[in-house]
């Protein structure tokens, strides 16, 4: 029996050391899984960081997975958890020429419907941020399009559990064990 694809959110807390980006991503390409979005950053222990994976897999390949990449020397612990399971945003960034602005008034509107904040603007350009799920971010990337985008950039999903995980204390105790 074939089990259901979902997406999981990826969780590696993490030393910081040289490679571990390349030996991660390794476990999942000897399992031809694609990642959808990565993003590393610092976790709220110091000197502990945090890689943020998502990808579309069945749980029991989520469970192996997570069983790999703990197996690595600089992994503290590694958790998997569903969208239901988690709160979860991306953020992303346009550049749009300026004259747009003040020539298409349906411009303004899309960026007030949309909740997208505008940055920066000069005589040549502007540019607005958005944060939101990828449905909200993929529409208002559509509606934009009719009028020209000059540069768009997405983060990788950042996430945190809807359940109290204590991960301070599960963290420095598996520390402590090494």
């Amino acid at each position: 029996m074939n089990e259901e694809l979902k997406t999981f959110t990826i969780s590696v807390y993490t030393e910081n050391n040289i490679g571990l980006l390349n030996r991660i991503s390794a476990i999942f390409q000897r399992r031809h899984i694609n990642i959808e979005s990565l993003t590393t950053s610092q976790s709220e222990i110091e000197n502990v960081n945090r890689f943020v994976i998502v990808v579309n897999i069945s749980e029991t390949q989520a469970k192996k997975i997570v069983g790999q990449i703990e197996k690595q020397v600089e992994v503290i612990k590694a958790y998997y958890h569903t969208d239901n399971e988690t709160i979860f945003t991306e953020s992303c960034m346009f550049k749009i020429k300026s004259e747009l602005l003040f020539e298409e008034p349906q411009i303004q509107n899309i960026i007030k419907e949309s909740n997208t904040r505008i940055v920066t603007v000069n005589k040549a350009f502007f540019v607005l941020e958005k944060t939101g799920r990828r449905h909200e971010i993929e529409a208002l990337r559509r509606d934009l399009n009719a009028f020209g985008i000059m540069q768009f950039v997405r983060s990788g999903r950042i996430a945190v559990t809807k359940d109290e995980m204590r991960i301070t204390e599960l963290l420095k105790a598996e520390k402590n064990k090494q």
